[in-house]
């Protein structure tokens, strides 16, 4: 066949692809035999933002001349050289900032071991809706209702839940789980997972400590550049074990025999992954096909809800302190005054003494030091849920489901804990009520116990009082 004149009828970029064809389904080398024009241009001379390994096509060179190996472009050709199967993808990998749109076909007749097949690729710069929503009516109703789910009311954790149930159903998995990464704490947090019946794996939450960042942050590299990585027998295993020894150690001592692994990446920032450990390697091509979509979806779905949560952190956490602030405090009691609940409340208000003298004397970031001192031996004591920057040197504390002997034990605490933090030194004053329908009782009675505290502070502590106004009690 003559390879040159095929590749040359096809009007965009293509070349022949040759794979080495071996025992038991594995494969050898994987060369681009030749290309057309327009393919070897995108080897010598490519757009700014891809860039090549070298730049000077030599035919039948081993891909991974011009490109980092990649296992998904390896799989894909197998399939159509050795298998004989027509394959269509739409992706962006990671190693370029560019969506491809790719064919593969497979050519005959083989030459002995050495089976052949054509690529064709077409660069999008910016994502394209309708080659994104080209896909086959099982996988659009699989999206579809990936889709409306994330538009229900429900808790969103409840909602991604669902569908990692579904994800774990599709993928015939073992085992399912949605991974949140903060890159800037270096932390990993697990947003929900799904296990199959009869399941022997642990939870992630076994494995997810404060240093599991680091063989999260190391699945990067062994993607390589890819837009996902897929495991579906031991020749792919072996290729995971030579780039990252360390986690597939791990991943084969818990029981991981294959697995996907997609990230969730949206406007540049990794939010996190997605993986499905013991799939049913019969389903990977529609596994693949439906994870580029789904996690496409799943990554502004989580970026939005990433946003939302910081919004929220911004404007019910006090920035000094880091405590909640007044606005969420007012919430919080509303919530409680109107709850159905019969619990319990617990109210402590702790003033800080001496402030106004400090910020006279000292400056101001010496009473700001001062304020963090005393939230920070709030925290000692209190969760941080629990703690609310009232306004200025005032912090207010209020426990659900707590007795009478709780608020004063944690009281003689706070008490304790202050001394650590030299100059802290509050005015105290606590309530207790029955029922948190009387939360503003409660309040109302530690504000003022608070109040007499801090008057008789400033009687044995005159000098403590510079500049002092009693809000209360002129």
């Amino acid at each position: 066949m003559n390879f040159q004149a095929v590749v040359e009828s096809v009007p965009t970029a293509a070349c022949i692809v040759s794979v080495e064809k071996l025992e038991h389904g594995n494969y050898g080398k994987v060369r681009i035999v030749t290309g057309n024009k327009l393919y070897v241009d995108s080897i010598e001379h490519p757009p700014d933002n891809m860039a090549m390994l070298s730049r000077k096509f030599v035919p039948n060179s081993e891909y991974t001349e011009y490109l980092t190996r990649d296992m998904n472009f390896e799989d894909a050709c197998y399939n159509a050289a050795v298998n004989k199967k027509c394959l269509h993808a739409y992706a962006h990998p990671a190693r370029f900032d560019v969506w491809f749109n790719m064919t593969f076909l497979p050519l005959v007749p083989d030459d002995g071991d050495i089976c052949y097949c054509m690529y064709i690729m077409e660069i999008n710069f910016k994502p394209d809706a309708k080659r994104l929503s080209t896909i086959s009516a099982d996988i659009a109703s699989a999206v579809l209702e990936t889709c409306i789910k994330l538009r229900s009311p429900d808790d969103f954790k409840d909602t991604m839940t669902s569908i990692c149930k579904d994800i774990r159903d599709l993928c015939g998995s073992e085992h399912c789980c949605i991974l949140l990464m903060d890159t800037e704490k270096r932390t990993c947090s697990v947003l929900c997972e799904a296990f199959s019946e009869n399941s022997k794996l642990l939870s992630m939450e076994h494995y997810v400590d404060d240093a599991f960042y680091d063989i999260a942050d190391s699945w990067k590299d062994t993607i390589s550049g890819s837009n996902c990585l897929i495991v579906k027998n031991e020749h792919d295993m072996e290729i995971v074990r030579e780039r990252n020894p360390i986690w597939h150690r791990s991943i084969t001592e818990a029981g991981g025999k294959t697995i996907v692994l997609f990230p969730l990446e949206f406007k540049g920032e990794l939010l996190g992954y997605i993986w499905a450990v013991n799939f049913d390697a019969d389903k990977a091509e529609t596994i693949k096909e439906t994870f580029e979509l789904t996690t496409f979806i799943l990554a502004s779905e989580l970026y939005s809800y990433r946003m939302m949560d910081r919004l929220h952190v911004l404007s019910s956490t006090d920035m000094l302190t880091g405590v909640m602030n007044r606005n969420e405090m007012n919430h919080f009691i509303d919530a409680l005054a109107a709850s159905p609940s019969d619990a319990s409340v617990g109210v402590l208000f702790a003033d800080l003494n001496g402030l106004k003298a400090v910020n006279d004397g000292e400056g101001h970031n010496a009473g700001d030091r001062l304020l963090k001192n005393a939230a920070n031996a709030l925290r000692d004591v209190f969760a941080i849920h629990e703690i609310f920057r009232a306004g200025g040197d005032e912090f207010v504390v209020v426990l659900t489901n707590v007795t009478e002997e709780e608020l004063l034990e944690k009281t003689a605490k706070l008490h304790a804990a202050s001394e650590k933090y030299g100059n802290v030194v509050f005015a105290v004053g606590t309530a207790y009520e029955s029922s948190v329908k009387n939360v503003r009782i409660a309040l109302h009675n530690a504000d003022e116990r608070m109040y007499a505290d801090k008057k008789r502070y400033y009687e044995l502590h005159p000098e403590k009082k510079r500049g002092v106004v009693d809000k209360k009690h002129p």
